[in-house]
């Protein structure tokens, strides 16, 4: 029985996408297929939708951002995953940095492009939205990021962006990290557990 690949929708800016993105791994192994990463633009799902980030909506709610805190040390030690630095630069505009993604795919470098992009997002945290400063962090993973940057900002690549963040919003998204296995959507990284339950036919 072929097995559906999962679908992780996810901008760089979220640290919950992060955090899918350092579980995903064994759960690809224990399901014995892969994720297909989509690159969307979180402030135009926001924009979209009429979303806020948590970093607004746990604000001044008593109890709730203590919740959140507890839910993130659960998720950290049931998917043995380290916990992200916050970057103190957040919230940063993602805009370019996942415009290179879809360059980095045209390009054969998308895996590695994901892994050094969340890196100096959410384990050595910088300006990521400074392009020298994000340039100069991707050349240090190996990357031609000044390639990368210049194809970002050709209008078919912008496009391709444009329409992954388009096609997220009509298939019921207005967050990162969002999964999709077949139609069914799934919001949150607590929710990868079911995620997995229905790939594997549970």
């Amino acid at each position: 029985m072929t097995r559906t690949a999962p679908q992780f929708l996810f901008d760089f800016g979220s640290p919950n996408a992060y955090l899918s993105h350092e579980a995903i791994p064994a759960i690809e192994k224990r399901i014995g297929v892969k994720f297909e990463y989509v690159p969307v633009l979180l402030g135009g799902i926001f924009k979209a939708t009429n979303n806020k980030s948590p970093a607004e909506t746990l604000a001044g709610i008593k109890n709730k951002r203590e919740f959140h805190a507890v839910e993130t040390e659960r998720f950290l030690r049931r998917f043995h995953v380290q916990p992200y630095v916050w970057n103190p630069n957040f919230p940063v505009n993602t805009l370019n940095l996942m415009r290179a993604a879809c360059a980095a795919r045209l390009e054969g470098v998308f895996e590695k492009y994901v892994e050094a992009a969340f890196h100096h997002m959410w384990r050595e945290p910088k300006k990521m939205d400074d392009p020298d400063v994000a340039m100069k962090a991707l050349a240090s993973s190996g990357l031609d990021a000044q390639k990368l940057f210049a194809r970002a900002q050709e209008p078919e690549v912008k496009a391709i962006l444009i329409k992954n963040t388009e096609d997220a919003v009509a298939r019921g998204a207005f967050g990162s990290p969002t999964f999709f296995v077949g139609n069914e959507m799934f919001f949150g990284k607590e929710q990868l557990r079911d995620v997995e339950d229905m790939v594997m036919g549970k």
